[in-house]
């Protein structure tokens, strides 16, 4: 297995074609020193040094994804703002078609860290979390119809900002469905009913928790045996649960693999979850099995959260981890 997935990241990744669908953001870092208090009220000074910024939400799995050489594209919600401007500039320099993102009143959903000596101090969001209203609902579905005959399968990335209603995730798993293309879902919080019918979701065991009558541990055999009933439950193909420093678990009917996490200097679990959807969904579309899919979405992980941070792999890094 080994062998056929270092020939799949070394050779077949540029052939994959994945849309993205979901909540965009702009991470933004200001890094500083604090060596005084402000003399205007009980504060410290941050004197900023350097300025960061990245890609995140569903535009950290693009990353990850364009990153290891696939043919990416993306729809999701920026404003008529600056932020947007500098999104989409990230994106541009990618390579990433971003033809199917709309502009909309909202603002860019945009994350500012102050951060001094490895300590955040404060974190600025701006953001409207309400749902995208009938018009731009139908721009976005529109773009999504003209892209969906050009990609092997569509990742949905819902970080709960108002893209991924009901409506949005209805009709992008019924159409995906319909084409025989696969769909892989990370979710939030606990209305899945809007993911009835898709390929794969992706939860923490947080969010799996989240859908469940009662809490479980972190444990193989009670995950295995909660997944199959959250699978019969929404009538998915299969789940693929990311368990922190117990690695993974997939799902996929008589398919059940529990793949344990690598030993990390550093385990930092930002952005891991994107990292995982995106080289599992990157592997089905290179037409990888789910338990192969799986394996190497644990590695690229293990990549990731041995940073600090959000990060994202490339295809070096992933082909040294294997």
């Amino acid at each position: 297995m080994i062998d056929k997935l270092k020939d799949f990241v070394a050779d077949g990744i540029g052939s994959c074609k994945v849309l993205v669908v979901g909540d965009v953001m702009l991470d933004k870092y200001y890094f500083g020193e604090v060596s005084r208090i402000s003399p205007e009220a009980p504060v410290p000074i941050a004197r900023v040094l350097k300025v960061k910024e990245t890609l995140g939400g569903a535009a950290n799995v693009v990353h990850n994804l364009a990153l290891l050489g696939c043919q990416t594209s993306i729809i999701g919600q920026v404003g008529r703002d600056n932020h947007g401007e500098i999104f989409l500039g990230k994106l541009k320099a990618l390579g990433v078609d971003y033809s199917g993102v709309i502009e909309t009143s909202k603002p860019t959903t945009t994350k500012i860290r102050v951060i001094s000596g490895h300590q955040q101090m404060i974190r600025l969001d701006f953001e409207d979390t309400g749902e995208l209203d009938t018009l731009a609902t139908d721009e976005l579905l529109k773009n999504f119809s003209a892209s969906l005959p050009n990609v092997d399968g569509v990742i949905v990335s819902d970080y709960g900002k108002g893209v991924c209603t009901k409506k949005i995730c209805r009709e992008i798993i019924g159409a995906c469905r319909a084409a025989k293309k696969f769909v892989v879902v990370d979710p939030k919080g606990d209305n899945w009913q809007k993911y009835f019918d898709a390929t794969f979701i992706t939860p923490n065991l947080k969010e799996l928790n989240a859908v469940l009558p009662k809490r479980i541990p972190n444990v193989d055999a009670q995950i295995e045996e909660a997944a199959q009933k959250v699978i019969d439950e929404f009538n998915l193909r299969g789940l693929v649960v990311t368990r922190s420093a117990e690695g993974l678990s997939l799902i996929d009917g008589d398919k059940v693999s529990h793949i344990k996490a690598r030993a990390q200097e550093v385990f930092d679990v930002s952005g891991a979850g994107d990292t995982v959807i995106a080289v599992f969904a990157l592997a089905l579309a290179g037409g990888i099995d789910s338990a192969a899919a799986a394996y190497l979405a644990n590695v690229a992980a293990g990549v990731v959260v041995a940073k600090v941070g959000t990060y994202a792999v490339n295809r070096e890094e992933l082909l040294n981890a294997l």
